[in-house]
């Protein structure tokens, strides 16, 4: 692969020693086409964190006027931890004094008579999960009281977004596993394949009525516009995901759509989706809570396929055929182990996670800016 390959990394804390070209290197017009597919994906995330913004500073609309979000401070850089003067925690404990509770609040959101069904719906609100989400919704409500308001309070209508942003994920999770008849998640058996894909499709369904029925309650109609398109994205994403595209250039394009509207329209941090990626590869089954390769295993072509595919030409027809055809899934791991196609995905998530500390630094100086700063670290290093 070229050394010139993905210029943007130029950005990044690392790179490796520049490469001669490898048979498939894209040439200026692929390299140009595929850097455009990623400014594109990267606007989306961006408008996706300010979407995010709007519906915490809407959900209290006397605190703000979201004209004036935009506070100018000096940039930084990705993976770097800046100090806002006060004590600094780690971001999930100072996420969780907004959060003590979540789960009993969102079990009493589901209030179910019937017994199989409350115990479906409640199956993966069992306190198990990283609730990343949520924590990113009151670290970024806090940030923001702060920034307006010079107020460290998270306002009740606030902190329900965090419950109904966990609620509309895990509610995604369950039809997830349907789709994909996957038998393991967090570490023990799917809703699918204790209930069956029937009752499961139903218990997300459900979730999903609970959350509606949550957001509703906010009563501010820029909040439930906001949120209602997190969950076209979702579909959308998933239908992304069950196609192909036979150009490459069109191909990369498709896959950071479907990232986007899949993980970033909910959480605002596209970063994640591709470090997720990456542990497919990276990661062993233990630690994750869930198969490796399972991508490949459903015939779907993440950042490492497509990385490696520049330097193994043969693997277009696998993704073509979704790695249908016997042995397709190994040989696949394979090339994408030999080449630097997982290096690549992970520079890829650097320049975006870059994005999103630029972003957060407009706030001003707190420890839950500081926070959300490191967050970006951590799902950048995280191993499961």
């Amino acid at each position: 692969m070229a050394s010139c390959w993905w210029r943007w990394r130029r950005g990044c804390s690392w790179r490796p020693a520049a490469r001669s070209p490898g048979p498939g290197s894209l040439g200026r017009a692929g390299l140009s086409g595929l850097r455009a597919a990623a400014a594109a994906a990267a606007a989306r995330a961006q408008m996706s964190c300010f979407n995010l913004v709007k519906s915490l500073t809407s959900a209290f609309p006397n605190m703000y006027s979201i004209s004036r979000f935009h506070h100018v401070t000096p940039a930084v850089c990705c993976c770097s931890r800046t100090r806002s003067g006060e004590k600094y925690t780690d971001p999930f404990n100072l996420g969780w004094r907004d959060l003590k509770g979540l789960y009993e609040d969102i079990r009493k959101e589901l209030f179910i008579s019937t017994t199989e069904l409350k115990d479906m719906c409640e199956y993966y609100f069992d306190g198990k999960g990283k609730a990343f989400r949520p924590i990113i919704v009151v670290l970024m409500a806090r940030a923001c009281n702060i920034h307006h308001n010079n107020s460290r309070n998270v306002q009740a209508s606030q902190r329900a977004i965090a419950l109904i942003a966990e609620m509309i994920h895990t509610a995604s999770l369950v039809h997830d596993d349907v789709i994909d008849d996957a038998s393991s998640r967090r570490g023990k058996h799917t809703v699918n394949k204790i209930w069956g894909e029937k009752k499961a499709v139903l218990a997300g369904d459900l979730i999903l009525s609970a959350a509606s029925i949550a957001l509703a309650r906010i009563g501010n109609t820029t909040v439930v516009s906001i949120l209602t398109q997190v969950i076209e994205d979702l579909v959308r994403g998933e239908f992304l995901q069950l196609g192909s595209k036979e150009n490459e250039n069109e191909r990369f394009a498709h896959y950071l759509e479907k990232t986007f509207k899949k993980t970033a329209s909910l959480i605002a941090n596209s970063c994640k989706a591709l470090i997720d990626d990456v542990l497919d590869f990276t990661s062993c089954s233990d630690r994750m809570g869930k198969p490796t390769s399972a991508d490949l295993k459903l015939g779907l072509a993440t950042g490492p396929v497509l990385f490696a595919c520049q330097q193994f030409p043969e693997m277009n027809a696998m993704i073509m055929r979704r790695f249908s055809s016997p042995g397709d899934v190994d040989r696949a791991r394979q090339y994408v182990l030999q080449s630097d196609g997982v290096q690549q995905t992970t520079y890829l998530a650097q320049r975006y996670c870059r994005e999103a500390v630029r972003e957060i630094s407009k706030l001003r100086p707190s420890p839950e800016r500081d926070a959300l700063i490191q967050l970006s670290e951590i799902v950048l290093t995280r191993d499961k």
